[in-house]
């Protein structure tokens, strides 16, 4: 268990003092306001417009081959088209995704001064833990969030004295769901391997090289906010993973960045949300998109993601577009890299003239936010 002097208040107790304004450094950039609306009102009009695709893995591995290649198919559109997608049928069972779900819950239910015995030291360099978004991000703007995260996989590397103690299947459920995630995670890599013309396994191997794929959980939770058309619960970025998978409570609040408009996602129950990743956009030379994204709040409904991000190691891959994805037609899209720098690097500038505050990308292909 860690304990740390904490930034204070944090977003919950903010949410919890009847304020009727938020403070200042909550308030988003005048270019980022013109396009934050109400969530349930953006939510209901997702009928009109382009949606996040809804993808049925049931027969990802199917005998029959014309089956599986129309399985391997639709997840490859999705991924080179938007490179977000719902999952269903995705093989990891609904009683364990809400024993997870319960658990990040009841562990976000407790006291603060409970919560704060696992509170996390981010200028120490210390990231994991309970935490609130200091502001250090694009913007210099906070966001409105408290979190927890955590490495769940593989074994070697997890903390379990910065695990909660409560609830009791805390432990058991989020260890049992990040094995059930690691092995979705290599069926999607296999598939979007395929998708490049690759052995099954190179985008693996690639992202891996001779450790294990890590695999980090953050618990995202949004308390209500007072004024959510002035805040963010997650400022716009794209993820640094090789993959990332999605639970929540069923509240909207992502919106992707789509052909020049922000979409919202909606809620699909039992479905488990995949963004594409920084890594693999890099590795298949941006066949595949890494999609920016953002977080909205509400004033009527707590809302709470659970985050898988699948990792490579830091210091030790490089990241490149793979050889057989460059040509003379498609030159390389992005500098070699490792995951660290690719992450320290991911700096920040704003689109001139549109209005919407979105991230662009920089000379390399990279977009440049984190």
């Amino acid at each position: 268990m860690v304990a740390t002097t904490a930034p204070r208040p944090r977003v919950e107790e903010l949410a919890r003092s009847s304020l009727e304004t938020i403070p200042k450094d909550y308030v988003r950039p005048q270019e980022e306001l013109n396009s934050i609306r109400d969530i349930f009102d953006e939510e209901k009009s997702i009928e009109d417009g382009p949606q996040l695709p809804t993808i049925d893995l049931l027969e990802i591995d199917s005998s029959n081959e014309e089956t599986r290649k129309k399985c391997h198919e639709v997840v490859k559109k999705a991924a080179m088209e938007w490179g977000v997608m719902h999952l269903v049928n995705h093989g990891i069972p609904e009683e364990l995704t809400n024993r997870v779900k319960a658990a990040g819950k009841e562990f976000f239910e407790l006291p603060v001064e409970e919560k704060e015995k696992y509170a996390n030291d981010q200028v120490a360099g210390n990231v994991q833990g309970y935490g609130s978004k200091l502001a250090n991000n694009a913007s210099g703007q906070l966001e409105w969030e408290d979190y927890f995260f955590h490495c769940v996989l593989p074994e070697d590397k997890r903390d379990f004295s910065i695990w909660p103690n409560h609830p009791a299947d805390y432990v058991a459920a989020t260890s049992e769901y990040a094995k059930q995630v690691r092995g979705l995670a290599t069926k999607i890599l296999s598939v979007l391997s395929i998708g490049l013309g690759l052995e099954k396994d190179r985008l693996e191997k690639e992202v891996c090289g001779t450790e294990d794929l890590i695999l980090q959980m953050k618990i995202n939770f949004y308390p209500k906010c007072p004024q959510p058309e002035l805040a963010l619960g997650v400022e716009a970025h794209t993820d640094v993973s090789a993959l990332t998978f999605i639970l929540h409570n069923m509240v909207p609040g992502l919106q992707v960045f789509y052909e020049g408009k922000w979409v919202t996602a909606k809620c699909v129950p039992n479905s488990i949300i995949m963004h594409i990743g920084d890594t693999i956009e890099i590795l298949s030379n941006g066949r595949y998109k890494s999609i920016l994204h953002r977080g909205l709040v509400n004033k009527d409904k707590v809302r709470i993601s659970w985050a898988v991000f699948c990792e490579t190691d830091k210091d030790k891959i490089v990241l490149q577009p793979l050889p057989e994805t460059v040509s003379e037609a498609e030159p390389p899209r992005f500098t070699p890299r490792t995951f660290a720098q690719h992450l320290k690097g991911k700096l920040f500038r704003k689109t001139d003239g549109d209005g919407d505050g979105v991230g662009e990308k920089n000379m390399d292909g990279n977009k440049s936010n984190n």
